[in-house]
């Protein structure tokens, strides 16, 4: 990921199973980390089982908030593609109980159709 892309907020895809290591005290047994991606300092981690947001604070980042989404709880999605001027894509997210979505840009690296397949497949059970 690009210094330029992450001051613009754009997410890069990492590797999975660098993540399921970390998160190894996090997650449930039998829970695996499919895909994530990161937006500078935080990530947004797609189990098969929920969505983990991890919002890491401070100058430092050594303060980390992980808040996690069950599938059910996701009423619906929208993806945004770029376009011709605007490249970026974008994901929104709305949960059970909140009106404001849950919004992340995409850069153009990152194909914004493989997240909403891995959403969709667990969403739309």
């Amino acid at each position: 990921m690009g210094l330029l892309d992450g001051v613009m907020g754009n997410a890069s895809k990492i590797d999975a199973s660098k993540i399921q290591e970390e998160f190894s005290r996090i997650l449930m047994p039998g829970e695996v980390v499919e895909h994530a991606y990161q937006l500078i300092r935080d990530y947004f981690v797609f189990t098969n089982k929920r969505l983990v947001l991890v919002d890491k604070q401070g100058i430092t980042g050594s303060k980390v908030e992980y808040h996690s989404l069950p599938y059910k709880s996701i009423t619906h999605f929208s993806i945004e593609t770029g376009g011709t001027f605007d490249l970026d894509a974008e994901l929104k997210i709305w949960i059970s109980g909140s009106a404001t979505p849950f919004q992340k840009q995409f850069n153009k690296k990152l194909s914004i159709y493989d997240v909403q397949s891995v959403l969709a497949s667990y969403v739309l059970k």
